[in-house]
């Protein structure tokens, strides 16, 4: 686990953002699986999440579609709603940061850190545009 005084301003950055922290496996298992659109981001401490990840969460879901729920989890911290959110993103492999898209319970789609290392946050951030107009 990483101190908490250095994940604070990484958690309230999304939390500024509108997102809402889940830091217990139960708090997942009663956003995740519900009615509508649900939105997840694995945030993390490294620089992609920072310099990417983030500020592409952030700009996507200003997006006049957008997910009826946001919602993050801290990887590095809260365990137990980290592998519960990835339970939920099988098969895809555990990563961080990532970002999910759930419809009614059911995972639609899915963003890789592979997909977020080396990218601009606005390409990525279109990229959840897309799936947001589509699904939400």
């Amino acid at each position: 686990m990483y101190p908490e005084y250095l994940v604070s301003p990484m958690r309230q950055e999304l939390v500024d953002a509108g997102f809402e922290e889940l830091k217990s496996a139960e708090a997942v298992e009663s956003v995740i699986p519900s009615e509508g659109t649900v939105f997840v981001v694995v945030n993390s401490v490294c620089g992609c999440a920072a310099a990417n990840a983030r500020p592409a969460a952030k700009a996507a879901v200003k997006n006049e579609k957008h997910p009826d729920k946001l919602v993050t989890v801290f990887a590095g911290m809260e365990k137990d709603a980290v592998d519960r959110a990835r339970a939920y993103m099988l098969p895809y492999p555990p990563s961080s940061p990532a970002m999910a898209l759930f419809k009614d319970g059911q995972l639609v789609h899915m963003i890789e850190r592979h997909m977020i290392e080396g990218r601009p946050a606005q390409m990525i951030a279109d990229n959840l545009v897309a799936a947001f107009d589509e699904y939400c």
